[in-house]
């Protein structure tokens, strides 16, 4: 999910208001990712925004988004880096939350009103036995609270007007939902690994209710964005620097291919980059003994590089590597060494 503003310089105007000329983007363009470790009170949109009027950026957005309440790892993805947000928000994703037992609350988290309570606290012993229901493939109640579009309209929009929400069941993935820390009866921390769309709040929510009682999350902390883990993080009052202060440099920037560690790469020619470039798939057997083992061919995702240059994403499917993203921004190689 990416969310986009303007802001920076202004725009050439026309002349004698009789022929439109090409008018120039705001900002500079900048290609890259910044991960912010983002603390709790702000919105997602809300750092996107600062960080892109510090950067003076013409195009940003985020990979995933984190609930005001949460803190930890948000990806700021800069120009040509808005192409590969998809596939950072398709990669595993980790979590820690502190679920507090005995009050649901409307939005599912602290920040919400309390909606009922209950006086009973499990034991680990029942949390641990409810733990396998959550964990594979599951269906899952998204919160009420949340962007999901009912008739047209954002859930939590209804939710505020005092409207009542039901939301359908979404399918989720949970690789790992784990007790590891139990500091009260009334809490309890857990850890998590999950694809994509899978809500925190809802976990808590439902485990709690199979355990016997109701409950929220009291804290929430995302520890890794596919490939994009803790020691990538950047404190966000450390980049908003006093106006005195020269801005933050863009070689906090990581490469647009970071987002891409985990796909197979694939080696073309000058001439097949140009094909790629001009929406052309290529054959697979005229790719024969190139293409990565890991590249799954029904299907599958690779990375098409021309010397070492990032070049796009192509899906590989009935004999044909099809172009799906193709990066041109202008200024890659300054951002990240792939300049096509």
């Amino acid at each position: 999910m990416s969310e986009r503003s303007g802001g920076g310089r202004g725009r050439p105007g026309g002349h004698g208001g009789h022929r439109r000329q090409n008018r120039k983007p705001k900002g500079r363009p900048l290609d890259g990712w910044l991960i912010v470790d983002k603390p709790s009170g702000i919105g997602s949109t809300d750092v996107v925004n600062k960080v892109k009027r510090l950067f003076d950026a013409q195009k940003a957005g985020h990979g995933g988004t984190l609930d005001p309440l949460a803190t930890g790892l948000l990806p700021v993805a800069f120009g040509a880096a808005t192409k590969t947000v998809p596939y950072v928000m398709d990669g595993t994703k980790t979590y820690r939350f502190t679920l507090r037992f005995g009050e649901a609350r409307d939005t599912d988290d602290a920040d919400g009103q309390v909606i009922a309570t209950d006086a009973a606290r499990p034991t680990d012993d029942q949390i641990n036995a409810a733990l396998p229901a959550f964990r594979g493939d599951i269906m899952q109640v998204p919160p009420i609270y949340s962007a999901i579009k009912v008739a047209g309209e954002r859930a939590y929009d209804l939710a505020r007007e005092g409207q009542a929400v039901e939301l359908a069941p979404r399918p989720a993935r949970v690789d790992r939902f784990e007790l590891i820390e139990r500091p009260g009866a009334d809490t309890a921390i857990f850890h998590v690994e999950s694809g994509k769309g899978v809500y925190m709040r809802s976990l808590a929510r439902d485990l709690a209710k199979a355990c016997g009682t109701v409950g929220h999350i009291a804290a929430l902390r995302r520890l890794r964005v596919g490939p994009f883990r803790e020691e990538h993080g950047i404190p966000l009052d450390k980049l908003l620097v006093p106006g005195d202060t020269p801005p933050p440099s863009p070689d906090l920037l990581l490469p647009v291919t970071t987002a891409l560690a985990d796909i197979p790469a694939l080696a073309v020619s000058a001439a097949e980059a140009t094909r790629l470039f001009q929406g052309q798939a290529l054959s697979l057997v005229d790719l024969m003994g190139r293409v990565p083992d890991a590249a799954d061919p029904n299907g599958g995702l690779v990375r098409a590089m021309a010397g070492g240059r990032l070049i796009g994403l192509c899906r590989l499917e009935d004999g044909w590597m099809h172009p799906e993203r193709v990066l041109t921004g202008e200024r890659l190689e300054e951002a990240g060494g792939e300049q096509p």
